[in-house]
């Protein structure tokens, strides 16, 4: 069986957020047409305390420097996805009423989360994978932002959790400009790369 998982689209991820990721609104209608195509459809959401840990202002350095946490390096962003804010909320325009269900990753103050499976320690469960498995979901296509991050650990989780996972890249945005060394990589781990087109032939 089948599932679409919408990685991170939120407000606070589209162009004019805090942690804007360029062109995310185009993909918007893409996701939207996939979830047709699908029975199961999910979405992982970032949901942030204040005073994040992953949070510049909460160290006072700058967006995008790096710092070194017990579980290892620690990129620092912007404030973004803070609890019940209109920044965390998914955007507007994406088709609500056909996901199934949120799940929320980052809701502990000490510790990231990128992938919508673990955080980054590997230590807390989302109870996305326990949910997945009793529908007995074993294929699953990733779709969202930013690829190169939570789209990237997301899928990597997932193989190493046992599902057949699929990267829609059109249906997907990257923060850097030159994705090429993440495809690579995520193909090296087995991971398959798709079109929306190609998945409609299939």
């Amino acid at each position: 069986m089948n599932a679409l998982i919408i990685i991170d689209m939120q407000n606070d991820f589209m162009p004019e957020g805090p942690l804007g990721v360029k062109e995310a609104e185009e993909i918007i209608p893409v996701i939207n047409n996939l979830m047709d195509r699908f029975d199961n459809v999910f979405a992982s959401q970032d949901w942030h305390p204040k005073h994040h840990v992953s949070f510049a202002s909460t160290h006072n350095k700058k967006p995008f420097e790096k710092i070194q946490l017990d579980h290892g390096d620690q990129t620092l962003w912007p404030d973004h996805c803070i609890q019940d804010t209109f920044g965390a909320e998914l955007v507007t325009g994406l088709r609500r009423s056909k996901i199934r269900r949120v799940f929320q990753k980052g809701v502990g103050t000490d510790i990231d989360s990128y992938s919508a499976f673990f955080d980054n320690a590997q230590q807390r469960k989302t109870g996305l994978d326990e949910y997945l498995k009793e529908l007995k979901v074993n294929t699953l296509y990733f779709t969202g932002v930013a690829l190169d991050y939570c789209v990237k650990y997301s899928a990597i989780d997932a193989k190493n959790l046992g599902y057949d996972v699929y990267i829609i890249l059109d249906a997907c945005k990257g923060i850097h400009e030159d994705l090429d060394p993440i495809l690579k990589e995520l193909q090296e781990k087995g991971i398959h790369t798709i079109t929306s087109d190609a998945l409609a032939e299939l």
